[in-house]
């Protein structure tokens, strides 16, 4: 069930209609200006180049399709960044104040990954109202509309809308209480070049756990930590492991402030496919590789092509996940992270 204001929100529309009547409403038309109106927070463990969190802060980051549940006595800050056409979902518990925060890709882990979030996050017992914040996705569609208010949305295309319109209705039919608080989406989050091409205002965002306030974000190659290179393969492999079929990826672990990197299979295809596309120039790898190549961050292509040389390199996924254990990593005092060796079960 959605609500705004701590009011219930249940206009006489459906899907897409939906969730355009609910981006006018005044409340989070303000919110989401407000939002627009903040400077992007850069982080960055690089001594070399500027961040707006000291050394001593303690974040957790979440790269495309994963999740998260943080402990505010355990983590300052989650976020992501790198959302195109992509959703970052916040939903905090308000009496706990434990946060769970997803980078969702595609309207088919919605509903499970909803569940995914909610499974440490929400009391069934409970009646309070769960505080909600939508970033990302911008108007990617290829026409137009000038009127949204029509009923006929079945052509539309691109990637956001349906994605974002999959999210309100998934949280519409639960029977929790969802206070949203941000909608920074789609015509929110979206600039137009001269040139009329669209491009999302932000990519990113962070998340203060001890306020569970939230403003736009973007991290560095040296922020994107731990197990940066497996963490991202995961995201292209998993279509070739059904366990992960539906569902978001495992990432972290709530109650020890560890990253426990579940297994994730990958192919000979996957390596072979890297193999062949090594010939590609960058104009080449974002056509192929990106849903909006327009509108990727200037480390898109390097971290494509970083993937690929691992791949090459090792094509059994075993040798990443030896015993088929998880790959875990623990926070050092100075906050940064160190691979713990894993036991083999007997």
């Amino acid at each position: 069930m959605i609500y705004v204001g701590g009011v219930p929100y249940a206009p006489d529309s459906q899907g897409m209609d939906y969730l355009i009547a609910l981006m006018k409403h005044p409340a989070l038309v303000s919110a989401s200006n407000t939002f627009k109106s903040m400077p992007e927070r850069k982080i960055s463990v690089d001594e070399n180049r500027s961040s707006e969190v000291s050394r001593s802060c303690k974040w957790v980051y979440l790269f495309q399709r994963e999740f998260a549940t943080v402990d505010p006595a355990l983590v300052d800050l989650i976020g992501t960044d790198e959302a195109t056409t992509c959703v970052g979902v916040v939903i905090r518990n308000r009496e706990k104040g434990m946060i769970s925060v997803a980078h969702m890709d595609f309207p088919d882990v919605v509903d499970i990954g909803l569940c995914q979030m909610l499974s440490l996050l929400s009391d069934r017992d409970s009646d309070s109202l769960l505080d909600v914040h939508l970033v990302g996705g911008f108007d990617d569609i290829s026409s137009q509309y000038s009127d949204h208010s029509t009923k006929s949305h079945t052509k539309l295309e691109g990637y956001s809308y349906p994605l974002c319109t999959k999210i309100i209705e998934s949280l519409s039919n639960r029977n929790e209480k969802f206070d949203i608080r941000t909608l920074h989406v789609l015509g929110h989050n979206t600039r137009w070049d001269s040139e009329g091409i669209a491009y999302p205002i932000f990519q990113g965002f962070v998340v203060e756990t001890n306020s569970g306030s939230i403003v736009p974000a973007s991290f560095d190659r040296t922020s994107r930590c731990p197990d940066e290179i497996i963490r991202s393969i995961r995201v292209t492999a998993w279509f070739e492991d059904p366990n992960w079929t539906g569902r978001l990826l495992e990432t972290y672990d709530t109650e020890t402030d560890c990253f426990v990197i579940a297994p994730c299979v990958w192919t000979i295809w996957q390596s072979r496919a890297a193999l062949t596309r090594q010939c590609l120039s960058d104009t080449e790898i974002l056509l192929t590789c990106s849903s909006s190549p327009s509108a990727e961050g200037p480390d898109f292509v390097d971290d494509i092509k970083r993937k690929w040389d691992y791949l090459i390199r090792h094509p059994d996924w075993r040798e990443a996940f030896p015993s088929k254990q998880a790959r875990v990593f623990q926070r050092n005092a100075d906050g940064s992270w160190v691979k713990v060796k894993t036991v083999k079960k007997s």
